[in-house]
């Protein structure tokens, strides 16, 4: 018997794929931004999802995860690649 609810790691690919619609119908300064949150989602592998039961919430969270690691400055923003870094 298959399965009839999609995994979680599935709902998360969806809302990133999602999101990365939107930024395509966003002014072009601002889709760089949520092609940036869609790239945060997918960061994190499908067994850090495997504790939570709401795709959007396990989104969510990869993308606090993503924007904390920014705020410590452990990780590059990404955004030197559209001309909006330091």
């Amino acid at each position: 018997m298959g399965r009839s609810v999609s995994s979680v790691r599935m709902g998360v690919k969806r809302i990133a794929e999602r999101w990365e619609r939107t930024a395509k119908a966003m002014k072009k300064e601002e889709s760089l931004y949520a092609i940036k949150l869609a790239g945060m989602v997918r960061k994190h592998s499908s067994e850090a999802f495997y504790t939570f039961d709401d795709p959007l919430e396990a989104a969510i969270f990869s993308v606090l995860v993503e924007l904390l690691k920014e705020l410590d400055g452990n990780v590059d923003t990404g955004l030197r690649a559209f001309g909006k870094g330091d």
